[in-house]
């Protein structure tokens, strides 16, 4: 498994979050991504399994996020996983050019917290990945007590968070689907 550190968009600090990182590991029955937030946890908003969440807006809340293309095409999925065991699906043709989402397998979802962190595991099954040569966005949205959010990702390539923007997709992998 290969290991990431996720960065805070400079425009959003947080003195909550010590660190955020992912695992990240491609096999032939999908991509296994490991999300680790360590900080104090009493100063976020985590949704639990008791409060369920709109699914198209589980972004607006703690959640972690795989954004997945292939190298040289437009179109790309963006995967949002919430602590509370929720997850969604977005297709785009192009940036940010949302298109009807075919039905496919469901992720496999584990969450685990204590006291110094929250962790989400998520096994995406190849079927739900592109083929080819992957470009990977991982990202993450941390909701604070407050109501204020942090954006989370490998890089941050514009002044304003924009997990959608191309070049923020960071992380190169051969797909498990050849």
């Amino acid at each position: 498994m290969s290991k990431f550190a996720l960065v805070c968009h400079p425009a959003t600090p947080d003195a909550a979050v010590s660190a955020l990182g992912a695992e990240v590991q491609p096999d032939a029955a999908g991509l296994a991504v490991d999300f680790h937030l360590s900080g104090e946890l009493a100063a976020l908003r985590i949704p639990d399994v008791a409060t369920p969440l709109p699914p198209e807006r589980l972004w607006a809340h703690t959640c972690f996020e795989l954004f997945v293309g292939a190298v040289g095409e437009a179109a790309y999925r963006e995967f949002n996983f919430s602590p509370n065991g929720q997850w969604m699906r977005f297709d785009f043709a192009d940036y940010r050019a949302r298109v009807p989402s075919p039905a496919g397998p469901a992720p496999r979802i584990a969450v685990s917290a204590d006291e110094g962190g929250l962790g989400l595991s998520v096994l995406l099954p190849a079927p739900l990945l592109p083929a080819g040569r992957l470009c990977i966005g991982l990202t993450a949205v941390v909701e604070h007590a407050d109501g204020s959010h942090t954006y989370w990702a490998l890089r941050h390539p514009v002044a304003q968070p924009d997990f959608h923007h191309r070049d923020g997709f960071a992380l190169a992998l051969h797909a498990v689907n050849p």
